[in-house]
């Protein structure tokens, strides 16, 4: 286990669009406090809009560019064979995969949400509770494309896997208006077909609460905990189809 975790680090570390992402994390951040500077950049709301979008995208990014390659990568490469010829089960190897990846997404998020508050005293801006729940919000949309991106790898190639994760992440932003759209043509078949299809892609226009703040506010704790639970549960349910499919996978040599 301690050997997938090394070679999990090793290969994000190595991995150019890694470089790239952080590279231009770092310019953003830079122009950021350009604008400050020359005070431009007053509105509070447009400092919160941008830090907010900026880790989710850049990570978003990270996910589907670095993380994509590298379950497709190893079986290409065929060096997966030489994982699953030790002492190991598949389905640890997933898990163990994910769970690093998780852990490297946790510290990410983490160290830019810490950054992203001492922003907010410096500029003495109020920390509404829907920016601490935004953050929380956009780790878990980067968790569940993380798992999305490994149950597709078992079975598509690396740019398929791209564009898929990337049409389920803006159709599962674009629900309401799709249902706002059906319900203008008076067809409940048409109806209850977009719901139930809603129910297939993971809940990302309730966790998108950064388009919100200090627009809306009436939110109990139970709405944002039943997002939580209902997140973490899609996660797990994604994870086991993964290990379900990859465990009867059959690798050609």
């Amino acid at each position: 286990m301690i050997n997938i975790a090394i070679n999990t680090f090793k290969e994000i570390i190595r991995n150019k669009y890694m470089y790239m992402i952080v590279f231009f994390w770092f310019i953003f951040i830079a122009f950021s406090i350009i604008l400050w500077k020359l005070t431009i950049w007053e509105d509070s709301k447009i400092i919160v809009d941008f830090w907010l979008a900026m880790i989710e995208i850049f990570w978003l990014l990270g996910v589907l560019f670095v993380w994509s390659q590298l379950l497709f990568r190893e079986i290409d490469w065929k060096t997966i064979f030489l994982i699953l010829s030790k002492p190991i089960k598949r389905y640890e190897f997933i898990i163990w995969k994910i769970m690093w990846f998780s852990m490297t997404i946790l510290l990410i998020t983490l160290f830019q949400s810490i950054l992203f508050i001492i922003v907010l005293f410096i500029k003495d801006i109020n920390i509404d509770y829907l920016i601490i729940w935004s953050l929380v919000n956009i780790f878990l949309k980067l968790e569940i494309m993380l798992v999305i991106v490994f149950f597709l790898s078992t079975f598509m190639s690396n740019m398929l896997i791209i564009a898929s994760s990337l049409m389920i992440y803006f159709a599962s932003h674009s629900f309401s208006t799709i249902l706002d759209l059906v319900n203008k043509m008076w067809n409940n078949i048409a109806i209850n077909w977009v719901k139930l299809l809603q129910l297939l892609f993971p809940p990302f226009e309730a966790l998108n609460t950064k388009d919100i703040i200090w627009n809306f506010s009436d939110f109990s704790n139970s709405y944002f905990m039943l997002n939580f639970v209902y997140s973490v549960w899609y996660f797990f349910i994604v994870l086991y189809f993964t290990v379900v499919i990859f465990s009867r996978k059959k690798f050609e040599n």
